[in-house]
């Protein structure tokens, strides 16, 4: 029997608005299970920039912290992200969700003028230079973007915009799919899909992230 191959998953948090969106997260961690591969998830150790109430839709003065918030989504079977080994892995997710754009970076205030968190610059990086397949869903692959753009590597956010083509600046680019399409950059081992990016319904996410998962163990297997 073949040896399963190991999949961190990292994460920004629990909730669309302000951590990882909890559907793609899911969807994510069953595509690699269903696969009959093996998961750790990971998160760094920080606040949250903000905390937003989903109910009511507004931001509270709440504080809370990514990693714990992000054990939630992990049924506690989580890691500070300052435990990452890229050694031990053969592929790497990020899920969605605007935590990935408030926490692990400030993007989503700063544009390209972003200051990004070290540990998840070293964990794309290091991922990166290990061969490691880097998957990516919904605004994730804005990360990759920032931090490989030099690379040229190709990704998708779905459809093209003004952060595609501000992204595209840095060198990376960017490839329009379907809600459930996936975009693979087989040269850099890059695997995005675009999610709640354009998906209207959880059944569009899971078909989304089986298909990236599916291409991540393409990529494995073929090389």
């Amino acid at each position: 029997m073949n040896k399963p191959f190991r999949f961190a998953v990292v994460l920004s948090g629990c909730g669309r608005a302000d951590g990882s969106e909890i559907y793609e997260t899911v969807s994510a961690l069953y595509a690699v299970a269903k696969s009959k591969n093996e998961y750790q998830c990971f998160a760094p150790d920080i606040l949250q920039t903000k905390t937003i109430d989903l109910y009511h839709r507004e931001e509270t003065a709440e504080k809370r912290n990514v990693l714990v918030e992000a054990a939630r989504l992990a049924r506690g079977n989580i890691l500070d992200l300052k435990q990452f080994k890229p050694q031990d892995y053969d592929a790497i997710i990020f899920p969605g969700g605007m935590g990935a754009v408030t926490n692990w970076c400030n993007y989503a205030s700063k544009g390209l003028a972003c200051e990004i968190n070290p540990e998840i610059k070293r964990a794309i990086k290091d991922s990166y230079d290990n061969r490691l397949v880097i998957c990516a869903m919904c605004i994730a692959p804005t990360l990759l973007a920032l931090v490989l753009g030099d690379k040229h590597i190709r990704f998708t956010l779905g459809a093209d915009s003004v952060n595609t083509k501000e992204l595209e600046t840095l060198g990376a680019i960017h490839k329009e799919t379907s809600a459930t399409g996936v975009c693979v950059d087989e040269k850099n081992r890059i695997c995005t899909t675009p999610a709640y990016m354009l998906a209207t319904n959880i059944t569009e996410i899971f078909d989304g992230a089986e298909k990236m998962v599916a291409s991540a163990l393409n990529l494995l297997e073929n090389s």
